[in-house]
């Protein structure tokens, strides 16, 4: 009797468990037979409606992507899923599986435009410029500083340190240090023995500060007196302003480009009816001739897509 009892609350306690919320995830494009010119669409209103009459709508994002919360308990619920955007022809959708990717491909509802290509305003030769931080390092001066190590040969060590490496000779350690400078740092250095008994040296260290500023070595003479020479270049690596430039991708009447996170001043230059025109984006990405949205992104970039508005095209 317990048994079953401990087995039938197990049986209740699973029964009530609530379920995993689903959701219908798929993406809006531009119907094309070009893969290349399938562009998202952005701000298109999807419905899903159960024949039991609940309901739920999102809207896509600038990359077509949308996230449909489902209000049921089984994937295998049948939806009614309506797609609707303002310049896009309505899709009515059948939807028995939740768990699947939808890809919804709409028609423009534009009537064919009457307009010839002579009549058309022409942009060509599209440009984006931006700017950008970048480290610049320019080499403002070099180091050449002499230094003695100095030492009597021929002192028997004693086993009193330091000594020699076969510990017979009485040595000294000589030591020196450079700095660079506020703001500076020292590379490609160089140390060498330059007169006095140098085969009876060693260099013991050689310590970069972590920002490159100063240097500081230690030099082990067991013989006479030896002289070193200190080389190094000193550089200095300032943030500056870069003005950049790239090319965007265009298939039909869609224009794509990403710029690097923390970019600034995008804009587009482009010849307009044979005229070189600047045309700044702004933070609401306002132009008189296109339509423009922008996915952000930290890691891969800013991704920029700009739609032709009615009487122009891309040469």
């Amino acid at each position: 009797m317990v048994a079953a009892a401990i087995v039938g609350c197990v049986l209740l306690i699973r029964s009530v468990r609530p379920r995993k919320p689903l959701s219908l995830t798929g993406v809006v494009l531009t119907d094309d037979s070009d893969p290349r010119k399938q562009t998202p669409i952005g701000n298109a209103e999807i419905t899903a409606t159960a024949h039991a009459g609940r309901t739920a709508a999102v809207s896509s994002d600038v990359s077509g992507l949308f996230h449909l919360p489902l209000p049921v308990a089984s994937r295998r619920e049948t939806w009614a899923v309506s797609v609707r955007h303002p310049g896009y022809q309505p899709i009515e959708l059948t939807v028995t599986d939740s768990s699947q990717l939808l890809v919804v491909r709409m028609l423009s509802s534009a009537a064919p435009t009457a307009l010839q290509k002579s009549t058309e305003t022409v942009i060509a030769n599209a440009r984006i410029r931006y700017s950008g931080k970048a480290n610049t390092t320019t080499n403002i001066g070099s180091v050449a500083e002499t230094f003695e190590v100095a030492n009597a040969g021929n002192v028997a060590c004693g086993g009193v340190p330091p000594c020699s490496p076969d510990n017979r000779w009485k040595a000294t350690v000589g030591s020196y240090s450079v700095d660079a400078g506020q703001g500076n740092e020292l590379r490609s250095i160089r140390l060498s023995c330059i007169a006095g008994p140098c085969p009876f040296t060693h260099i013991e260290k050689e310590d970069l500060s972590q920002n490159g500023r100063t240097l500081n070595v230690s030099v082990l003479d067991w013989s006479a007196t030896a002289t070193f020479l200190l080389e190094a270049e000193v550089s200095q690596t300032r943030i500056n302003d870069v003005v950049r430039q790239s090319y965007p991708a265009i298939f039909g009447s869609t224009m794509s480009f990403t710029l690097p996170s923390g970019s600034e001043g995008p804009s587009i230059e482009a010849e307009l009816n044979g005229n070189d025109i600047v045309f700044p984006l702004g933070p609401d990405l306002i132009l008189s001739w296109a339509t423009c949205s922008v996915k952000p992104s930290t890691e891969q970039g800013n991704l920029y897509r700009c739609e032709l508005k009615a009487g122009y095209r891309f040469k």
